[in-house]
């Protein structure tokens, strides 16, 4: 259990970073040049893991790379930018605060994880959680861009959880070739940089103009938020069942309220405070269970669990055999 304990904290870590990622990108970086921001973002993360990897794909890897690097790069930054256009922030960010139970489902139908009954509700108690948080940021969906947002964070949402299982199911493949984790998130963040750079020439021109304070937030965009961050969370997604590393995701939106609430004064209130509650509730319930860990006793009609009924009836001695 302490092991279990020890993956959750590493991967505790990109949420973090993501929810960081939030104030950096909204005070620091052009707004007006989000695919740039991606490509800038996933590009050198991608190169900086290739180079301390020293290791290019090979066969079936090319392929998988380039799927994973579409799923959870390209694609995924680029839906959440046209969900985040189109739709309130709050809105926006509480379809995402779907992802565990997203990944639950996905991980049972691709990768045969069927999850636990306690998963299921660790999953529908953090969701409410976040949502209670978020609440207040919401706003109303309507006009013309209101179903095409909601279609494009839902979207968003399914190619993320289909992206992180089958980057799950493929590290231990059956010919026993899977690449370390540095590796393939080397390659998938690279191959999705390069192919987000002819989406942002096409749709925004030439790239943005960096001041002094865009410098380091890109800085940590790319080298804490998407480096470091996708290293940690595909390490757990490899030592941990996917509906918990779904569930550890909502520190994303805990770690985004906590810090508008510390560094712009944001109030933080009943409903936030027990929101964040409820997803610390959640992600205990969805602790992975203890490897070797003894299921409990099944209790008979009397109520007396059958070892404590065995031990009594040897030393009552054997029952009659007549009438």
């Amino acid at each position: 259990m302490e092991a279990m304990f020890r993956w959750g904290a590493l991967t505790a870590l990109a949420p973090v970073a993501w929810g960081a990622n939030y104030y950096v990108t909204h005070h620091y970086l052009p707004a007006d040049a989000p695919l740039w921001g991606a490509a800038l973002r996933a590009l050198p993360a991608g190169l900086l893991l290739l180079a301390a990897a020293r290791r290019l794909p090979r066969g079936a890897w090319w392929w998988r790379a380039a799927v994973l690097g579409v799923l959870n790069t390209s694609a995924f930054f680029v839906l959440v930018y046209l969900a985040s256009q189109w739709l309130p922030a709050g809105t926006a960010a509480m379809v995402m605060a779907l992802s565990p139970l997203a990944l639950t489902l996905c991980a049972w139908l691709l990768a045969g994880e069927c999850p636990r009954a306690a998963q299921l509700c660790g999953g529908a108690v953090g969701v409410g959680g976040a949502a209670l948080m978020l609440a207040g940021d919401a706003g109303p969906v309507h006009g013309a861009d209101g179903l095409p947002g909601l279609l494009a964070s839902l979207g968003a949402l399914l190619a993320s959880s289909v992206g992180y299982v089958l980057a799950k199911r493929w590290a231990t493949p059956a010919d026993g070739g899977a690449p370390g984790v540095l590796a393939s998130t080397a390659w998938q963040l690279a191959l999705g940089g390069l192919l987000l750079l002819p989406v942002a020439v096409l749709a925004e021109g030439a790239p943005p103009a960096l001041d002094g304070s865009a410098l380091p937030a890109f800085g940590y965009t790319s080298l804490v938020a998407t480096a470091l961050a996708f290293l940690v969370w595909f390490t757990g997604l490899r030592r941990l069942p996917a509906a918990t590393v779904g569930l550890i995701g909502l520190l994303n939106p805990v770690t985004g309220v906590l810090l508008g609430t510390a560094l712009d004064g944001e109030p933080l209130g009943p409903a936030r405070l027990g929101g964040a509650a409820l997803v610390a509730a959640g992600i205990l319930l969805g602790r992975p269970r203890p490897a070797g860990a003894p299921a409990r006793p099944r209790a008979g009609r009397t109520g007396v669990p059958s070892a404590r009924r065995a031990a009594a009836a040897q030393r009552s001695g054997p029952p009659p055999t007549g009438p």
